[in-house]
């Protein structure tokens, strides 16, 4: 399993490195193009992030690994929700401001109740898929109608102000788009490789390493966005880049995923993963909203969310041994 082992570790530093230029270029590239600093905030830097998912999850399917497709997608959620923001508010308490994201809890809320409803039988089909991208191109219809609307968010002040200090000239934003694109596609092949393997020769399914070690992963991103965002005191753009991971991650991902292959959904997802996914957006639905003011997410309210993931995450591996 050496090899393997090793095509995980170098797939996950590329994934990190190649994901970080890719969502620096496109943030450029959009400021050059005149597009909203909200829609930056909300489309370029929220789903971009996410791209390492998609490509892993796009792949999996593609090779006949759906399991690893969906495991990574929905895993990447319970990291970016439980770890990542327990972290993140565990270093400074992220207080919640932005009109924006206090409309995207519910819909989060929304996407994944519907998610839930389309597994429910037992599989996701391509019509179910369809479904999936259908509301994500709605989403998106929406983003812009509101980055019109809302240019003086806080989202949009603080992401303003993030275009202009790391500004840097179109042709150089454009070869870090594309090197960025290109190195994430070939360490994404390596990392499903090497996951696969190693999970075929622990005889554990594709699904639990993609909740796991994937899923972690293909995540890092969103850690390294979060924890810099939040020594700043750019809480909203935290915030901005888990909801923004969620909600790509639940219809985007797992739609393109679905439709290049349906996706079996088995017992234990129904009965651990997704109540455990829906169960971490209702509980950043009801810290982040603040119903007396602004939300925030205290340290306390971190720690609960680390402790989940860690049971979460030692019940998951418990379910490796025979």
């Amino acid at each position: 399993m050496l090899l393997p082992s090793l095509a995980i570790l170098a797939g996950l530093l590329l994934l990190v490195w190649s994901a970080d230029r890719f969502v620096a270029g496109a943030s450029a590239a959009a400021r050059h193009f005149a597009m909203p600093p909200l829609l930056v905030g909300m489309l370029v830097v929220g789903f971009g992030t996410s791209a390492p998912e998609m490509v892993v999850s796009v792949l999996a399917a593609a090779q006949g690994n759906p399991g690893l497709a969906l495991g990574n997608a929905w895993g990447s959620n319970i990291v970016n929700m439980a770890l990542i923001l327990g972290v993140t508010a565990l270093l400074a308490p992220v207080l919640v401001q932005s009109v924006i994201l206090r409309k995207e809890l519910p819909i989060l809320m929304a996407v994944t109740a519907l998610t839930a409803l389309l597994v429910w039988d037992g599989v996701l089909s391509r019509l179910d898929a369809a479904g999936l991208l259908l509301v994500f191109a709605g989403l998106v219809s929406w983003s812009i109608v509101e980055a019109r609307r809302n240019k003086g968010d806080t989202l949009a002040r603080e992401t303003a102000t993030e275009l202009r200090a790391h500004a840097m000239p179109l042709r150089r934003a454009l070869v870090l788009l594309v090197v960025g694109l290109l190195v994430l596609v070939g360490s994404s092949r390596m990392l499903v490789w090497g996951a696969v393997d190693i999970a075929q020769s622990l005889g554990v399914s594709d699904l639990v390493i993609g909740l796991t070690v994937v899923a972690v992963g293909t995540s890092l991103p969103e850690l390294a966005s979060c924890v810099a965002a939040a020594r700043k005191g750019e809480d909203d753009i935290a915030l901005g880049n888990i909801l923004g991971s969620c909600l790509f991650n639940t219809l985007a991902v797992v739609g393109l995923a679905g439709v290049i292959a349906p996706i079996d959904v088995g017992t234990e997802v129904l009965i651990r993963d997704l109540p455990v996914m829906a169960g971490l957006t209702v509980l950043l639905f009801l810290m982040g909203w603040g119903f007396r003011g602004p939300g925030r997410i205290n340290r306390v309210e971190a720690g609960v969310l680390l402790t989940a993931y860690l049971i979460y995450t030692v019940v998951v591996l418990r379910s490796m041994s025979p």
